[in-house]
């Protein structure tokens, strides 16, 4: 094995390891408080809605959690400037990460909603809470307590998946990885560089997700 390996190029290039990792950061921030936010819409519309709804979001999950992210960012990216929708390929991808991230907390938040029961439900109708109140009051704040472990995961999991954004442009870590590499001609140390940078954000991502817990859920830890 001859091969040499030569990282003199990181100096160079080092601002824009940064700059990747922070759009990187940014896209997954907004993609993971947007599909949160419709995923857990969805899990109440599945759970406490009328039948149309329920059918509407089984149907809207299955498709998105049974398709690969990349068609869908193809899809949101290219199929809307076909029908005359153009947008830049930042919001196309946070659009799509969205989408299909709410469709991954929906079934999360759903299983946390289905283990609460009905009990408290009923109690907080007895209490004349009205039933959007008792879910956001009553409900809600259990059932997220419940599967917070599995979101926090699933939030890990899209940053990760961000990097297919990089085939319709979007300059994140993956992006900025393949134009250094078409520069220097070093692609083992290109993405073995990008690769350390990826793990060191899943763990502060990770450590990130645990405070916020800590914050959200505080008697958790106190009962424990």
């Amino acid at each position: 094995m001859s091969y040499r390996f030569d990282f003199s190029f990181v100096p160079q290039y080092w601002h824009l390891f940064l700059e990747g990792a922070q759009t990187t950061l940014l896209i997954s921030l907004a993609a993971t408080l947007g599909g949160f936010a419709l995923g857990t819409l969805c899990a109440v519309a599945r759970t406490r809605g009328p039948r149309w709804s329920r059918r509407l979001v089984t149907a809207y999950v299955e498709v998105f959690r049974n398709t690969p992210l990349l068609v869908q960012i193809f899809l949101v990216f290219f199929g809307l400037a076909s029908l005359g929708l153009r947008i830049d390929a930042t919001t196309a991808a946070i659009a799509a990460l969205i989408i299909n991230m709410a469709a991954y907390t929906s079934e999360i938040v759903r299983a946390g909603i289905e283990a609460t029961g009905t009990g408290q439900m009923e109690a907080a109708s007895a209490l004349g809470l009205r039933p959007a109140q008792a879910m956001a009051l009553i409900v809600l704040p259990p059932a997220l307590e419940r599967v917070w472990p599995a979101l926090a995961s699933q939030f890990v999991l899209l940053m990760l998946a961000s990097s297919v954004t990089s085939t319709i442009s979007v300059e994140e870590l993956t992006g900025i990885a393949n134009r250094v590499q078409s520069d220097t001609f070093r692609p083992f140390e290109v993405f073995s560089i990008v690769g350390g940078i990826y793990l060191v954000l899943s763990f502060l991502l990770r450590g990130a997700l645990w405070l916020a817990g800590r914050l959200l859920f505080p008697w958790r830890w106190q009962a424990a």
